[in-house]
């Protein structure tokens, strides 16, 4: 259904269209007079939620700068709306819209009138659409009409992409445990921020706050895998940890989560109580095995961690959910700690450049760094790596197999490699179920190499010592 502003309503009876034209003032007033206020409603307002023609057109040039260069003026508007004749008078608009103190406090309010008044618009379009549709249906089946004013309804109720990017883990695992219980039923702060494997932590001395940490290795290493260990072992100390996730969407996460929690439940003689079988095919779990699944739920439910698990992100797009989400936690009093990012050859690249793809992958590195400066925390960042490391006798990775760009080892302050010797070597005892975590550049630190249990089945690292002493 097309979004537009709607004509028809004018000659229906009805006294106006639902909108609400100085909300949309006072927003445009307000990004322009205080650009640093975008990050609040550029992951909420699209061009759409306009109901005046220039209004649209001027929310729609800001959305396009900010795209660009992650920042607004007055200045950039105006060059703009001018140099490609967007409006008759740019200028006067503008001032029209900042010539009276604006204060920023009407910003999250003027946001919620004019979605309100949009989505209001969306019920009349819908509403309108059905009453022609029936006018003109003719012999058509009333079910049919019946299933058709269904989907406009839903289409027009529906919550809009993008407005619930951000999810609580524990909504979440909400659904994750009812999706269970169906398939049951057959239906260191001063040193840095310390992740808890205390070989990693003793090399790095924690992670400093606006670094990047460049988080690498080959497929089926087990790089999600730590990273989500560490956001568990973080957020365990009461820290906020926001994970965007590229690739898997929130309930596979979640899925993750309390599988990786799954090895704590241990018998007496060593043996696990809950195997990653039981939990893939839970109809077969007896009750209590059950409710000790449920003791995880319960166990993370109240953990701080906040996912994005929406595919085709930006760095703008990152770097506004980011902000938006340090803000909101500010708000409320709790500092954002921990930024994951999984990862890096799925981020988004520029729409139009004329550069290779090497210099473009290592400006969304630098980028992201600017983000941890920004917010004044760390952030991981996952990395693929490329063939090269294949080809070497004990595969064993090294900076130089960073995938795409050597900008990738210039811009982190720390780079890590996961290295498991036996899965390419199967055959040697010796090998098994450990995990090296390979610190090849640490610019605060020393390099060395941190050895971890890791337990396959539950996708899970440990501290070696810990493991060994059961």
């Amino acid at each position: 259904m097309a979004q537009r502003p709607l004509e028809a309503a004018r000659d229906s009876g009805l006294a106006s269209v639902p909108c609400d034209l100085e909300g949309e003032r006072r927003i445009l007033g307000i990004l322009i007079r205080h650009p640093k206020s975008i990050d609040a409603c550029i992951d909420r307002l699209r061009d759409h939620h306009f109901y005046d023609a220039a209004h649209r057109l001027i929310f729609r040039v800001i959305q396009r700068l900010y795209r660009e260069s992650g920042r607004i003026s007055y200045t950039q508007i105006y060059n703009v709306l001018s140099r490609e004749n967007l409006l008759p008078n740019p200028k006067e608009v503008l001032l029209s819209l900042t010539e009276s103190f604006l204060s920023r406090a009407e910003l999250a309010p003027s946001i919620e009138s004019v979605i309100d008044a949009y989505a209001r618009r969306r019920l009349l379009e819908a509403a309108q659409t059905l009453e022609e549709l029936v006018y003109r249906a003719g012999d058509s089946p009333t079910a049919t009409l019946q299933a058709r004013a269904q989907e406009l309804i839903l289409a027009a109720t529906r919550m809009e992409e993008g407005s619930d990017d951000v999810k609580p883990l524990s909504q979440v695992l909400l659904r994750v445990h009812a999706r269970l219980e169906e398939r049951k039923e057959g239906k260191i702060d001063s040193y840095g921020l310390p992740v808890m494997y205390q070989p990693i932590d003793g090399i790095t001395a924690g992670f400093k706050k606006k670094d990047l940490i460049i988080l690498a290795g080959r497929p089926s290493m087990g790089k999600t895998s730590l990273a989500l260990n560490m956001a568990v072992n973080v957020a365990r100390r009461h820290k906020p940890v926001l994970i965007f996730s590229l690739e898997m969407d929130d309930e596979q996460i979640g899925d993750r989560l309390v599988l990786g929690e799954c090895f704590r439940l241990r018998r007496p003689n060593g043996e696990y109580e809950i195997t990653a079988q039981d939990y893939a095919v839970p109809v077969k779990l007896d009750d209590e095995k059950f409710d000790k699944i449920g003791s995880i739920f319960n166990d993370l439910y109240s953990l701080p961690v906040y996912l994005v698990d929406k595919r085709g992100l930006s760095v703008s797009d990152i770097k506004a959910k980011a902000r938006k989400v340090a803000a909101e936690l500010a708000s409320q009093g709790q500092t954002l700690a921990l930024i994951i990012i999984d990862y890096l050859q799925l981020i988004q690249p520029p729409v139009e450049t004329n550069k290779n793809w090497a210099l473009v992958v290592g400006e969304i590195v630098r980028e992201i760094r600017d983000l941890a400066g920004e917010l004044d925390l760390p952030i991981i960042l996952l990395s693929q790596l490329n063939r090269s490391v294949e080809q070497r006798p004990d595969r064993r990775p090294q900076l130089s197999d960073l995938r795409d760009s050597g900008n990738i080892e210039e811009f982190a302050d720390v780079v890590m490699f996961i290295y498991r010797r036996e899965y390419y070597f199967r055959d040697e005892p010796e090998s098994r179920g450990k995990a090296e975590v390979i610190v090849a550049k640490n610019r605060k630190g020393p390099t060395a190499t941190a050895t971890l249990s890791f337990i396959p089945e539950f996708t899970r690292f440990v501290d070696l010592a810990k493991e060994e002493q059961g």
